[in-house]
């Protein structure tokens, strides 16, 4: 219940000083001022108190009143999340514009969802049933791809008895649907709006082991540096390395059910292609807008500080509840730097003691308090879902010493460093191969066994010996030349440069290049390195390594990648039976 808790002392910024203070709690929703200026409470001093607001604080004088919700900064969720533009506190981007025009009004405000559609609703329980906090209670087709689960809300509890249920029909998601008794005796009247703190994580009943890949379809992701669904990653690369455009190139080709892209302080230019070009993109897996399975926070560098702080725990809330329903989540937040650097104004404002680079003391348990909301959960439904979170860096001039980039390192296991000299080659996705890494590798090594291929594990470790064998021989050839280099050697680089160009580049606007599935990758994997071994075998017998560059089964391996569709595997084995006899007739014509 809205009251009044103090009055403003002093404005600095986006932090307003309130005295007076009797009746407030930390992270107390709050409004300042005659505009209403959405804000919430971030410190408690005897009976001072600050808050800082997500708007510009303009015209907020002293002695302005400040009333509290009663409540913490939440979201709401319910059917119609699914294709929605937030900013940062879940204001829908689109109302607000149909509202106030491009430039949005200080203190304008509108409903995260609409309560004006009506939904289908199915129920899914009856009257007398015996349900459970997390229980499925009814369904609702939200999008073509997403069906809306209405779950019995957490502070309900667990032994709640079905009291009424309406019959399947269209409904207002505001309209009382359900009437459950506690196991306390207590009647509750639900609807199919629920609210959640964006600072609290939703509740689960385990934490699973993450021994299931995220499927990109880009080779250089699924085969080298694989991310499990539940894992968190690290993206990092300096300006125009390709961050936003791999975030973009996993949010379409990733098999995870649901999409939320949070645009914590990028560039206006560059959420204006997302908001611009995501409606556009069609879904691989349903031949329909990408929109219909997306939700997207969009929170730009020009908007308000303090939102953009926000931002991140708004969208990974909307994906914690949607993983409660048994779906995968993958979030895609660009970019966690400026993110930090919004925690470094405020710390600032609020007259904090700064630690390094001047970011505040706390950002390493921010950071963690992120990023260990990932996971593969056991949901107190008994269902299994999992949030993963790609989250971009940008380290300035492309530091990776900065203190984000390596506080962030600590509490991911898989590290997708971007190489600004690949970026300027042309060759994407940019992610290096000797600097990135990812730990998932054991967790995931049963999987590949039993869903790809028995070989495809030593057949990637092969091709990295063969990558950091290489990476040591460019340092000779950089003083003597490639010449110099006896051809077993020459073999090396030869082979390595074919893995790069012919596996690990890859285009985002070619129709089978776009994307492979793990058996494609496992083929191409499984060629190259056959091409290796039996390249070896042939220059230890005397074959010289001019005759066997110019194969035309050689040549047919650079091409492989564009030639053959996923669906078409079987073209793999007639290369490699080509490859053999190629390669066998130029050791007895050198001999």
């Amino acid at each position: 219940m809205e009251r009044l808790i103090g009055r403003v002392k002093r404005v600095t910024g986006p932090v307003v000083h309130i005295d007076g203070v009797s009746d407030a709690m930390m992270m107390e929703l709050a409004h300042v001022g005659k505009e209403r200026i959405i804000g919430e409470v971030v410190k408690l001093a005897g009976d001072s108190a600050v808050v800082q607001v997500y708007e510009s604080s303009v015209g907020i004088a002293p002695g302005d009143e400040v009333y509290g919700e009663g409540m913490p900064l939440s979201v709401e969720l319910a059917p119609g999340l699914i294709g929605s533009i937030y900013d940062g506190i879940q204001r829908p981007l689109q109302a607000l514009e149909a509202a106030s025009g491009a430039f949005m009004a200080r203190g304008i405000s509108a409903p995260a969802i609409s309560y004006e559609k009506r939904w289908s609703f199915t129920p899914k329980v009856t009257q007398g049933n015996k349900v459970n906090v997390g229980d499925v209670l009814g369904v609702v087709p939200e999008s073509s791809a997403v069906e809306h689960r209405i779950m019995l809300p957490a502070h309900v509890g667990n032994g709640a008895t079905v009291e009424m249920v309406q019959v399947a029909g269209e409904y207002l998601v505001d309209e009382v649907i359900f009437k459950v008794k506690s196991a306390q005796g207590k009647e509750y009247e639900l609807t199919m709006v629920q609210r959640w703190s964006i600072r609290t994580p939703r509740p689960v009943k385990e934490r699973l082991p993450l021994d299931i890949p995220l499927i990109t379809g880009q080779r250089v992701i699924d085969t080298l540096f694989p991310l499990a669904k539940g894992g968190a990653v690290a993206l990092p690369g300096p300006f125009g390395a390709g961050k936003t455009m791999t975030q973009h190139a996993v949010a379409k080709w990733c098999d995870a059910d649901i999409i939320v892209y949070i645009g914590c302080g990028e560039r206006g230019n560059e959420m204006t292609d997302v908001l611009n070009e995501f409606p556009h993109l069609i879904d691989p897996r349903t031949g329909k807008s990408l929109m219909e399975r997306t939700i997207l926070i969009a929170n730009t560098s020009n908007m308000p500080v303090s939102a953009r702080e926000a931002s991140v725990y708004t969208g990974v809330t909307i994906a914690e509840y949607y993983r409660d329903m048994g779906y995968h989540v993958a979030i895609m937040a660009d970019s966690t730097s400026r993110w930090a650097e919004a925690m470094r104004e405020l710390s600032g404002r609020m007259e904090e003691m700064p630690a390094e680079e001047g970011f505040p003391a706390y950002l390493p348990t921010r950071i963690a308090a992120f990023y260990e909301r990932a996971g593969l959960m056991c949901n107190l439904n008994h269902s299994h879902g999992s949030v993963t979170i790609i989250g971009a860096v940008s380290p300035p001039g492309g530091d990776f010493s900065e203190p984000v980039t390596q506080h962030t390192k600590r509490f991911v296991r898989a590290f997708w460093a971007l190489d600004r000299s690949l970026a300027y080659a042309r060759h994407f996705p940019s992610i290096s191969w000797i600097d990135s890494y990812s730990e998932y590798l054991p967790d995931l090594q049963g999987w590949w066994q039993r869903e790809v291929s028995e070989e495809f594990t030593k057949n990637r470790n092969t091709m990295v010996e063969l990558l950091l064998k290489e990476d040591k021989l460019q340092q000779v050839v950089k003083l003597v030349g490639a010449d110099a280099l006896p051809e077993s050697q020459q073999f090396v680089l030869e082979v390595c440069t074919m893995f790069k160009n012919a596996f690990l580049q890859q285009s985002a606007f070619d129709k089978v290049d776009q994307f492979s599935t793990m058996q494609k990758q496992a083929k191409m994997l499984g060629l190259i390195v056959r091409y290796w071994q039996l390249g070896s075998q042939a220059i230890r017998n005397g074959a010289h390594l001019v005759h066997i560059r110019q194969l035309d089964a050689v040549r047919a391996l650079v091409r492989m990648k564009l030639t053959v569709p996923n669906e078409q595997l079987e073209e793999f084995d007639a290369m490699e039976l080509a490859l053999e006899q190629a390669i066998s007739q130029t050791e007895g014509r050198d001999a």
